[in-house]
C-alpha cells in the first residue's frame, strides 16, 4: 500500500530522529527545548517556573524562539538529581545557576560560560566576616547536599561534624538568618542578592578559584551544544547580557563580579 505524501514525510522524519535523541534536530522535531532546573519554590534570579523568568530562562527563551521551538521547563527536586535526570533523557539541558565542576565534567558536557561565579563565605552580624580557612573550619557551616557549594565546603577542609548539609535548595540565607548555622558558602552571584536582601550579612573571603556557570548537556549532543555556544558567544558581545545582569542583580553586580575574578 502506498502512503499519502504527508504520511510518507512523517515516517521519514520519525526514522531520521532516533527515539530518545535530544540533539538539535530532535529538539526541532519535537517542537520543544526541555530545560531541567531545580525548582526552588521561591523567587530566583536565574530560573523561575512561574512569574519573573530569570537570567538563564530569558537567555534560553531567546534561543528557543530563534529555533522556533517552545521552552519546556522540567522541575527537579534536588541539585544532585540534575545530572541523573539529564542522562536519563528527562531533558535536553540543565540550567539555573549550574556551576561547571570537574566531577560534573566527567559525566556531561558544558556550554560556554553564561555567568562568572566564585564561592564566597557569608556570615551574619554579630559573627564577623571570615577571612581565613581556619576561622571557617571552626564554624558551623551550612550547605546544600549535592551542590557545587557542598563540594567547595569539603575542599576547604571543614570537618564533617561542623557541616549541616540538610538545608533545602535556596534556603541557605534563611538558615543563616535563623542562626541554624554560623556561616554559609555561596556563589558570588547568589551572595550579591543575599546581601541586598539582608544588610546584616557580611561577605568574607573567596573560597577556591574563579569559576563559571553554564548549561549542561549530554556529551553526545554536539549539534545542540554548538548552537548554544554560538548563541551565547553572540549574546555576550551585545548589550543584552549586561542588561540582564543589571536587571537581575543590580547596579553593584559588575564591580563585585570583577573583584571575584581578580582576587
Amino acid at each position: 500500500m502506498r502512503l499519502p505524501t504527508p504520511c510518507r514525510a512523517a515516517v521519514v522524519l520519525l526514522l531520521a530522529v532516533p527515539v530518545g535523541a535530544s540533539d538539535l534536530e530532535a529538539v526541532k522535531a519535537r517542537g520543544s527545548l526541555r530545560v531541567l532546573a531545580v525548582d526552588l519554590k521561591e523567587p530566583d534570579e536565574f530560573f523561575q517556573f512561574k512569574g519573573n523568568p530569570g537570567f538563564d530562562r530569558e537567555i534560553l527563551e531567546g534561543f528557543a524562539t530563534l529555533h522556533r521551538v517552545r521552552l519546556e521547563p522540567v522541575a527537579i527536586a534536588a541539585w544532585d538529581d540534575l545530572v541523573p535526570a539529564l542522562l536519563a533523557d528527562r531533558g535536553d539541558l540543565i540550567a539555573g545557576r549550574f556551576t561547571i565542576t570537574e566531577e560534573r565534567r566527567r559525566r556531561i558536557a558544558f556550554t560556554r560560560e553564561t555567568f562568572p561565579t566564585r564561592n564566597v563565605v557569608l556570615t551574619r552580624k554579630p559573627t564577623p566576616p571570615v577571612t581565613s580557612l581556619e576561622a571557617l573550619r571552626a564554624l558551623r557551616v551550612g550547605t546544600v547536599r549535592g551542590s557545587s557549594m557542598a563540594e567547595a565546603v569539603a575542599r576547604a577542609g571543614v570537618p564533617e561534624a561542623n557541616v549541616d548539609d540538610s538545608i533545602r535548595p535556596g534556603g541557605l540565607p534563611a538558615a543563616l538568618a535563623a542562626g541554624k548555622v554560623k556561616a554559609i558558602v555561596l556563589g558570588v552571584e547568589y551572595a550579591i542578592v543575599a546581601r541586598r536582601d539582608d544588610p546584616q550579612i557580611e561577605i568574607g573571603m573567596f573560597v577556591g578559584p574563579p569559576g563559571s556557570l553554564a548549561y549542561g548537556l549530554r556529551k553526545e549532543d554536539a549539534a545542540l551544544l554548538a548552537a548554544l555556544d554560538a548563541y551565547i558567544e553572540n549574546l555576550r558581545r551585545t548589550a543584552t547580557w549586561n542588561r540582564l545582569v543589571l536587571k537581575y542583580f543590580g547596579e553593584s553586580a559588575p564591580e563585585v563580579l570583577r573583584k571575584a575574578r581578580q582576587e
